[in-house]
């Protein structure tokens, strides 16, 4: 089973620094050059200075400046670490991209890191080498967690939030709406008697890793690397119960460009050979969620029609995948790379981890403006992964290609952060 504790948090001083809007940003991973520098002019402590350091001149290494930032701010004072250990009960208020509002519950605590495996931490996508790198020099210098691990768990009688709950009902330690419209609140637990039904709850759950995949290989990098016992062997996570009203799953699109005329006759032929094909207006492009055989919706820049390509039978996806569970076999995302993104148009694995002629958009309006500029030559729209599915996949050990889940919103960095020394 995962071992699961509440943690003695570095977070900052709200007295000092102001609101925790001016502090907190976004994940790294989405944050350009242009929405750094915003970040910053709210305040020369925004956590983006030292999570997304930028080069220096006089070539200075810019992962030991962020190091040092760190430790200065610690020593001003900037940030503060708790006295006593914690579990933090999270709550975040969004409308999604469906335009529904909802609230997630969840809660922050530190996981110790151990390999994947059953019955304890279990990945659900492929990842890419580079992002690791990056962390890991990045978690070297500062020797923290400075970005939660967003986590799932089963808890059908809900009973981990039912204990967390009755803390919720006084004023938030912060709450900070951010750029999306999210309001995230938190609070700090720290009653004994709280954490210890926390814990019987989550006795004998198993994690899966919704996002942050390339965090958490970083940090069993960086605990192997010291090697020995000590606060390094664990890891800051956000966990959600996959029984949450408030949880949800949204697609992320596949553009591909590169296609020349017999790559294009290539896809052509094998979409007539395996899918039923309609036409539909564009604003129907998108498809319905659901199950059941493959179904997407299709767009490329040189006929700029809408169409709806759906699976003609499952036994197809079967022969294409063998080896692979019933569960990855009905994977939307899988389907589509072994049919056409690998099958027609020759795509390998370094390619679809590289980007390299292909692209992911979150939104229609995004996928279908790409296309129909011209910077890519064609989109396929999906439908969002069930949850269902995503633990299904995962229990049968099996990784899921990249960008085949969109767990919305994301969780904020700067919020807490874990101490690994």
């Amino acid at each position: 089973m995962a071992d699961i504790q509440p943690l003695r948090a570095l977070h900052y001083d709200q007295s000092l620094v102001g609101p925790l809007a001016d502090v907190t940003s976004p994940p790294y991973d989405v944050i350009d050059a242009e929405q750094r520098e915003e970040l910053l002019e709210r305040s020369p402590f925004n956590v983006v200075a030292v999570d997304l350091p930028k080069d220096e001149p006089g070539g200075r290494d810019r992962y030991t400046s962020a190091g040092e930032l760190f430790e200065a701010w610690q020593l001003q004072g900037v940030l503060v670490r708790d006295p006593e250990p914690s579990l933090w009960a999270h709550t975040q208020t969004y409308t999604g991209p469906d335009g529904a509002t909802r609230t997630r519950r969840g809660f922050f605590c530190r996981v110790r890191i151990e390999g994947y495996g059953p019955g304890r931490v279990r990945p659900h996508e492929r990842t890419h080498p580079g992002p690791k790198e990056d962390r890991l020099r990045l978690m070297r210098t500062t020797r923290a967690n400075l970005s939660p691990i967003f986590s799932l768990f089963s808890d059908p009688a809900g009973a981990a939030w039912k204990a967390l709950e009755p803390a919720t009902e006084g004023a938030p330690w912060g709450e900070v709406t951010d750029g999306d419209g999210t309001t995230h609140k938190l609070w700090r637990v720290s009653d004994p008697e709280t954490i210890a039904a926390v814990g019987e709850a989550m006795r004998d759950v198993e994690l899966l890793i919704a996002d942050g995949h390339h965090r958490y290989e970083t940090a069993n990098t960086y605990a192997e690397e010291l090697g020995g016992d000590g606060e390094h062997r664990y890891v800051l996570m956000c966990l959600v119960a996959l029984e949450d009203p408030g949880l949800t799953v949204f697609p992320t699109h596949r553009l591909v460009r590169g296609l020349d005329r017999e790559r294009q006759e290539a896809l052509r032929e094998a979409m007539r050979r395996d899918f039923e094909i309609v036409e539909v207006a564009l604003e129907q492009i998108a498809p319905e969620p659901g199950t059941g055989p493959l179904q997407l919706g299709y767009i490329d820049s040189h006929h700029q029609q809408a169409y709806r390509l759906t699976l003609k039978d499952q036994a197809i996806a079967d022969a294409a995948l063998p080896g692979f569970s019933e569960a990855y076999r009905s994977l939307d995302t899988g389907v589509l790379e072994a049919l056409l993104l690998k099958g027609a148009l020759g795509l390998s694995d370094e390619d679809i981890s590289h980007f390299n002629g292909l692209f992911y958009a979150r939104s229609t309006e995004e996928a279908v403006g790409m296309v129909r500029s011209g910077e890519y030559d064609a989109a396929f729209l999906m439908r969002p992964t069930p949850v269902s599915q995503v633990r299904d996949v995962a229990a049968s050990g099996e990784n899921m290609p990249p960008k085949s889940t969109f767990f919305y919103p994301k969780l904020l960095t700067g919020l807490l952060i874990n101490p690994l020394s």
